[in-house]
């Protein structure tokens, strides 16, 4: 505790390199932090898990919305498929089928069967019964509702599709914040795709384990008809539909890995700066009874502190941003949102302290290994 306290002391005598030190941390663990939330939210969005139940049926060879269009009457059929528990035909509309961070996404679906499909959907402003008297009206997602400044009653245009706000909805699945639910008939035809003609069926399965068993039939059902069939597990298809976004969000990797490093020198070089600027009060403390170990400890103290207080810094940031900012990424009419998590905030904090430890060990030992009577001659 001693030596932690004159650790503490040592940075604040010298308070304007150690604020630029910590400013310098807090930004590169900013950029660290967000890169590894874009990481953890697509590893959300596209990894497997024994939870997930939903297939998604779309048009063979097609991948934009634009392009998949499927008979409505295919409903009947696939609702007969043993393992089947639901399924919801759905005419999406969207602004940008390119990756793009501004996405309006329009779902239309049957609204008297969206909550029995989708119970998670919650309407925290505004109200459902709204939207189903309203042929008009829309349930937006909260993320998208606070990008466009949308509140219950507003008027709202996007990809041609007029529609006014019937409310504001939360859901325990990340796509539904960032998309605006209308009625499947306003859609069709305020797209001129036509009554009839919808983009894709979502189907619940019985169980995980059924997934592939009932994919297989949807496909071979239908493979010789007009409009044949590709369906996938849900986050199998985003996987694969959004590549695009994958690819981008991957490049950021180097970003991460870039920010890093920048840290780690910028800590390296506060440190051994702190250390040779005082070499003799090292030697004083060494004649007081300081052990080299002790003045070691000492140094690498303050590479930690200057690390977690500048990740800290950093990491709450980034934090924040993506909580209030509700940045969302979006290819083929898949909309990814990027959102904080406690995982993230954590390994952030950690990795900060690892590379304020990892940068203060060569100046621990320069300041260790001077002669003492070299250091107090200089």
């Amino acid at each position: 505790m001693k030596l932690l306290i004159l650790a503490m002391k040592n940075l604040t005598r010298n308070r304007l390199r150690s604020v630029l030190t910590i400013a310098g941390v807090a930004a590169g663990m900013f950029l660290y932090a967000s890169v590894q939330t874009m990481q953890h939210s697509l590893s959300v969005a596209t990894q497997s898990s024994a939870d997930d139940t939903t297939l998604v049926v779309y048009r063979e060879n097609r991948f934009c919305p634009s392009t998949s269009r499927l008979p409505e009457h295919y409903l009947s059929t696939i609702k007969r498929i043993p393992g089947v528990k639901e399924v919801i035909p759905i005419q999406i509309a969207v602004n940008n089928c390119g990756a793009s961070l501004d996405v309006i996404t329009f779902r239309g679906v049957p609204p008297e069967t969206l909550k029995q499909y989708n119970p998670g959907i919650t309407v925290i402003d505004g109200s459902f019964d709204d939207f189903l008297n309203r042929t008009d009206g829309a349930l937006v997602g909260q993320h998208l509702a606070e990008r466009r400044g949308l509140t219950p009653g507003d008027k709202f245009e996007a990809v041609g599709v007029n529609v006014t706000v019937a409310g504001i909805i939360t859901s325990d699945t990340p796509q539904d914040e960032n998309v605006a639910y209308v009625h499947l008939p306003f859609l069709q035809q305020a797209s001129r795709i036509g009554l009839g003609i919808v983009t894709q069926f979502n189907v619940k399965v019985d169980s995980s384990d059924q997934l592939q068993a009932v994919s297989d039939k949807i496909d071979e059902t239908f493979q010789a008809d007009q409009q044949p069939t590709n369906t996938r597990p849900e986050k199998a298809f985003f996987a694969e539909t959004a590549k695009q976004m994958i690819e981008l969000i991957g490049f950021t990797r180097w970003l991460g890995l870039g920010a890093v490093f920048a840290v780690l020198g910028l800590v390296a070089n506060a440190v051994l700066l702190i250390v040779r600027g005082r070499v003799k009060e090292t030697a004083i403390l060494q004649t007081l009874g300081f052990s080299r170990i002790a003045i070691g400890v000492i140094v690498i103290i303050e590479g930690v502190l200057l690390g977690l207080i500048g990740g800290l810094a950093g990491v709450i940031g980034a934090m924040g941003f993506f909580k209030f900012k509700a940045f969302t990424l979006g290819n083929e009419g898949l909309t990814l949102a990027l959102t904080p998590s406690a995982s993230v905030t954590i390994s952030g904090l950690g990795v900060a302290m690892a590379l304020g430890l990892l940068a203060s060990l060569y100046p621990a030992w320069k300041a260790t290994s001077r002669p003492l009577v070299e250091s107090l001659n200089a």
